[in-house]
C-alpha cells in the first residue's frame, strides 16, 4: 500500500486506565471502587476476574514508561484513580498517592512523552455509589469538588486534561444493561445518570477553568457509525435510535447545549427528566479546548421485532476481532468528519482505538500479531482521509498499551501492542508495537518492511 504522511506536530500516543493496569487495589489507604465490587459479584466477570494485580502498573510504572519511551511514542494516555487519590470519594487527596502521580508525570517530561490525564476512567468510589451514584445529582458534585483539588495538586503538570472517559459506557452500560459496574438494570436510572456524567464534567471544567491550569481541557466520547442493515423505513428509524443513544444524546448537550428532541420522546415512558436543573445545559455546554474520540466499531441495525422503540444489531459481514467486532476502518473516517462538520472546529483527538485479537507468544519467544497490524494501518489511513476531508485531527492514541484487564471480558481478551504475562508481569512487545514503532519515528504510514527494532 502507499505510504501515506501525517501533518507535522501529529501526536502518536499509548492508552491505558488505572483499574485496567495499576493492581495494588488494596495498598496505601485506597478504598474499593464499583469495579471492585462488581468483579467480585458471582458471574459479572468472566471466570471471576479482578483487577487487584492486573499488570502490577503501580509498583513497575517505570519500567513501563521507559516502553513508551522505547516506542518513540510523543503521547501518553493515563487514568488518575479516584478511590486511590481520594478514598471515599469524600476530604483530601491523600498526599503520598499525590505524590506517586507526580512521580509518574515527571518520569514522562523526562523522557520527553506528553501526558494526556483523564480525571474518571469508570473506577467510581463504592462509598459514592451506595449514596445513588451517578443516578444522583451529588455525585456530580463530589466529582466537581475531586477535580478541583486534583488541578490544585497536578494542574502544573497537565498538558492535556480528559474529564470523563465514555459517559455512555458509564451510564447505558452501567446502569442500564448491567453489563458493566454498578450492575443496575433501569432505564430510568441510566438516563439520570447520563445527564449526572455530563453535569460532573461541567463542574470539573469549571474548577480546573478556575485553577488556571495551563493545560487544554477536552472531554472523551465513544462514537459509533450506525448504519440501516437494509432500506426498509424502520431499519433507517432504528439506525436513527442506535445513533440517538450512542452519539447524538453526548454530542447534542456537550457542543449544542441540548438533548436531542427524539430520544427524550423515547424515553419519556420512563422519565420525564425532572433532574436536568436550569443552568445545567449551559454548563455543560461551556466551550472546550478539545474534543476525545474513541471509536472501536461500526453497527448496522435492524428493527426489534417485538419493541417498536427497540433495535437489534446485525452480525457484521467481513473479518472480526477476536471480540467479535466488525472491522471497518471507515467508520472511524466518517465519525471523525461527522463532528467536525456538524458539532465543533476544536482539535479532535483519537483517544482510544484498537482491537483484541487471539495473541500468543510463538517458540521464537515473539508475538506476530499480525491481524492487528492490519488493523491500526487500516484506521490510520481512515484518520488521515478524514483530515483530507477537513477534520482537524491532531492525534491519535492506540488502545492499549499493554494488554490488561479487560472490564467483563476480566484477562480473556489482550487488546495490547505489549503482550503482558500475567504470572511474571513480563513485557512482550508485539509486532504491532514495532510496527506502531516505525509509524510514530517515521511520522507516516507506510510499507511493513520498516518494522523498527527496539532496544
Amino acid at each position: 500500500m502507499s505510504t501515506i504522511e501525517f501533518p507535522g506536530g501529529f501526536l502518536w500516543g499509548a492508552a491505558t486506565a488505572a483499574y485496567q493496569i495499576e493492581g495494588a487495589a488494596q495498598e496505601g489507604g485506597r478504598t474499593p471502587s464499583i469495579w471492585d465490587v462488581f468483579a467480585r459479584t458471582p458471574g459479572k466477570v468472566h471466570h471471576g476476574d479482578t483487577g487487584d494485580v492486573a499488570c502490577d502498573h503501580y509498583h513497575r510504572w517505570e519500567q513501563d514508561l521507559d516502553l513508551v519511551a522505547s516506542l518513540g511514542l510523543g503521547a501518553y494516555r493515563l487514568s488518575l484513580a479516584w478511590p486511590r487519590l481520594q478514598p471515599n470519594g469524600r476530604g483530601p487527596l491523600t498526599q503520598h498517592v499525590v505524590d506517586h502521580y507526580r512521580r509518574v508525570l515527571d518520569g514522562l517530561r523526562e523522557r520527553d512523552v506528553v501526558p494526556m490525564v483523564t480525571l474518571y476512567h469508570w473506577d467510581l468510589p463504592q462509598d459514592l455509589q451506595e449514596e445513588g451514584g451517578w443516578a444522583v445529582r451529588s455525585t456530580a458534585e463530589r466529582f466537581g469538588e475531586y477535580a478541583a483539588q486534583v488541578a490544585a495538586a497536578l494542574g502544573d503538570e497537565v498538558p492535556f486534561w480528559v474529564t470523563l472517559n465514555e459517559p455512555y459506557c458509564s451510564s447505558f452500560l452501567g446502569y442500564l444493561e448491567g453489563r458493566h459496574a454498578p450492575g443496575v438494570q433501569s432505564m430510568a436510572a441510566a438516563v439520570a445518570a447520563s445527564h449526572h456524567l455530563l453535569l460532573g464534567h461541567a463542574r470539573a471544567l469549571a474548577a480546573l477553568r478556575a485553577a488556571d491550569v495551563t493545560g487544554e481541557v477536552g472531554i472523551t466520547l465513544n462514537l459509533s457509525s450506525a448504519w440501516p442493515a437494509s432500506d426498509d423505513p424502520a431499519a433507517v428509524a432504528a439506525a436513527r435510535r442506535v445513533d440517538g443513544r450512542e452519539n447524538r444524546w453526548f454530542l447534542d448537550p456537550v457542543f449544542r447545549g441540548s438533548y436531542p428532541q427524539d430520544m427524550v420522546e423515547l424515553q419519556r415512558a420512563e422519565t420525564d427528566m425532572a433532574f436536568v436543573l436550569d443552568g445545567d445545559l449551559e454548563a455543560i455546554s461551556a466551550p472546550l479546548d478539545f474534543a476525545g474520540i474513541n471509536y472501536y466499531e461500526r453497527h448496522f441495525v435492524s428493527p426489534h421485532p417485538d419493541d417498536p422503540r427497540g433495535w437489534v444489531k446485525q452480525p457484521d459481514a467481513g473479518p472480526l476481532t477476536a471480540g467479535g467486532i466488525g472491522i471497518h476502518p471507515d467508520g472511524l473516517r466518517e465519525v471523525l468528519v461527522r463532528v467536525a462538520t456538524d458539532y465543533t472546529d476544536v482539535p479532535l483527538y483519537v483517544t482510544e482505538n484498537g482491537a483484541a485479537f487471539d495473541d500468543y507468544v510463538d517458540p521464537e519467544g515473539g508475538v506476530d500479531d499480525e491481524e492487528r497490524v492490519a488493523f491500526l494501518d487500516g484506521h490510520l489511513r481512515a484518520v488521515r482521509q478524514a483530515i483530507e476531508q477537513g477534520a482537524d485531527v491532531r492525534g491519535y492514541f492506540v488502545w492499549s498499551l499493554l494488554d490488561n484487564f479487560e472490564w467483563a471480558l476480566g484477562y480473556s481478551k489482550r487488546f495490547g501492542i505489549v503482550y503482558v504475562d500475567y504470572r511474571t508481569q513480563e513485557r512482550i512487545p508485539k509486532r504491532s508495537a514495532r510496527w506502531y514503532a516505525g509509524v510514530a519515528r517515521a511520522n507516516a504510514v507506510g510499507e511493513e518492511d520498516a518494522l523498527t527494532t527496539l532496544p
